[in-house]
C-alpha cells in the first residue's frame, strides 16, 4: 500500500506540460514576471492567480540531488527525464521577457512614479479578483480556515508595515536575506524586493550585480555569492515545505495565503502617500552650454525613479547630479478623505478604471479556466 501511494504521488507530481501548453505557460510567466517588477505584488500572488501555483513548486522540486547526480554523471537522459524541464523552460522563458519588456521597451517602474494609480489600481484588481476566486473555489471553508485566514493576514500586515533598518553586509546576513527574499517570492501575497528593502539589501544586490557587468566584476561576483547561495538554499526547502503543506493541510495552507493576499492590499492600493529618500549615485561637471544643461533648466523633471539634477556652480562648469529615489514608506489615503491633502492631486479614474481591467482579466482567466475543466 506504501509503494502504490508513492507512486501515485509521484504520477501526480510528474511533468504534465505539453508543446501545445508550452505557449500559454510562457505568457503566465510573462505576467509572473510583471508582478515580480512591481513592489509589493508577488510572481507568487500570480502563479496562485493563474492556477500555476502548485505546479510551480512541484517543477522547483524536480530540481532534486538524484538530478544534480545524474547531471555530473552526465546520463542526461535520466536528469531530464525527471526535471520539468518543459514546464520551467516556458515559464521562465515568460518571466525573463517581462523582465526586458518592462525595463526596456515599456518602462513599468517610470510609470510607477509618473501614473502611480493606473500601474497599482490594476494589480489591486488583480489581487482582489483572485481573493474572490480562491474563497469560492474553496472545498470547505470552516471556522478552522476563517481562523488560519486571520492569522495570514495578521501577517501579512504585519510583513509590510515593518520599517527599513540598518542592516550589516556580513556574507551571512546577505545569505541569509537571499535565503528569506526568494521564499518570500513564491509566496502569494509577500513581496521578495519588499522584504529586500526591508532589510536594506535591494540597492546592495542591485549595485553588486551592475559591478558584474562594470567596473569591477570580481567584487560583484564575490559580495553577491552568499545571496545566490542563499537563493539556492531558500527556494530548494521552502518550495519542499510549501508542497508538503499543501499536501496535508491544503485548505488551511490556502486559506493563510489568501490572508497573505489581503494584507499585500495594503500596499498594492492605488492611492498613497509615499515617502521617498534621495541617493546621489553620480556628480559630474558639464559646460555651462551642454545640451543636457539647457534642458535641466527649461525642464526638471524629477518625477521619476533615476533622475537629473543641477547641483553648484563650479570653476570648471556646473554639478549634474544622477539621482535616484528609493521608496522607504508608504501610507493608503482615500482620495477626498481626512488623511488626503492639496498636493496629492490624485488621478482618482486612473486608479478606478486599473482595479475594473484587473478584476475584468482575472474574471477572463477564471472563465477560461473553467471552459478547460468543463
Amino acid at each position: 500500500m506504501e509503494i502504490e501511494n508513492q507512486q501515485q504521488s509521484a504520477n501526480q507530481n510528474a511533468d504534465k506540460t505539453t508543446i501545445k501548453e508550452a505557449p500559454i505557460l510562457t505568457i503566465k510567466g510573462f505576467l509572473m514576471g510583471s508582478a515580480d517588477i512591481v513592489p509589493g505584488v508577488s510572481g507568487g500572488t500570480m502563479a496562485l492567480i493563474l492556477d500555476i501555483y502548485e505546479r510551480l513548486l512541484n517543477a522547483i522540486k524536480s530540481v532534486d540531488v538524484k538530478f544534480v547526480k545524474s547531471l555530473f554523471r552526465f546520463n542526461l537522459k535520466e536528469a531530464f527525464g525527471e526535471l520539468h524541464w518543459l514546464f520551467l523552460v516556458a515559464l521562465f522563458t515568460g518571466i525573463f521577457s517581462a523582465a526586458v519588456f518592462f525595463t526596456k521597451v515599456v518602462p513599468l517602474q517610470i510609470y510607477m512614479f509618473t501614473h502611480p494609480e493606473i500601474v497599482y489600481g490594476l494589480f489591486f484588481g488583480l489581487i482582489v479578483g483572485s481573493i474572490y476566486i480562491l474563497i469560492k473555489e474553496q472545498s470547505q471553508f470552516r471556522w478552522q480556515e476563517g481562523v488560519f485566514l486571520l492569522a495570514g493576514l495578521g501577517i501579512g500586515l504585519w510583513i509590510v508595515n515593518l520599517v527599513p533598518t540598518d542592516t550589516p553586509d556580513h556574507p551571512a546576513f546577505v545569505f541569509l536575506t537571499g535565503v528569506i527574499s526568494i521564499s518570500a517570492m513564491i509566496l502569494p501575497g509577500i513581496s521578495g524586493s519588499f522584504l529586500l528593502l526591508i532589510m536594506r539589501k535591494y540597492e546592495y544586490i542591485l549595485t553588486n550585480i551592475s559591478l558584474i557587468w562594470g567596473s569591477d566584476p570580481i567584487t560583484g561576483i564575490i559580495n553577491i555569492a552568499p545571496f545566490t547561495l542563499g537563493t539556492i538554499v531558500g527556494i530548494a526547502t521552502f518550495s519542499r515545505f510549501l508542497s508538503w503543506l499543501l499536501g496535508k493541510f491544503h485548505s488551511q495552507t490556502i486559506a493563510v495565503l489568501i490572508g497573505f493576499m489581503i494584507g499585500s492590499l495594503f500596499v498594492i492600493w492605488p492611492y498613497q502617500h509615499r515617502e521617498y529618500v534621495e541617493q546621489v549615485r553620480e556628480t559630474e561637471i558639464m559646460a555651462p552650454d551642454a545640451q543636457l544643461v539647457i534642458d535641466l533648466r527649461a525642464n526638471p523633471n524629477e518625477n521619476l525613479p533615476e533622475f537629473n539634477r543641477l547641483g553648484e556652480n563650479t570653476p570648471e562648469g556646473i554639478e549634474v547630479l544622477t539621482i535616484k529615489k528609493k521608496l522607504i514608506r508608504t501610507e493608503p489615503y482615500i482620495p477626498g478623505s481626512i488623511g488626503s491633502c492639496a498636493d496629492d492631486a490624485p488621478n482618482v479614474w486612473g486608479g478606478v478604471i486599473g482595479m475594473i481591467i484587473g478584476v475584468v482579466m482575472v474574471g477572463g482567466l477564471d472563465r477560461l479556466r473553467e471552459k478547460k475543466v468543463a
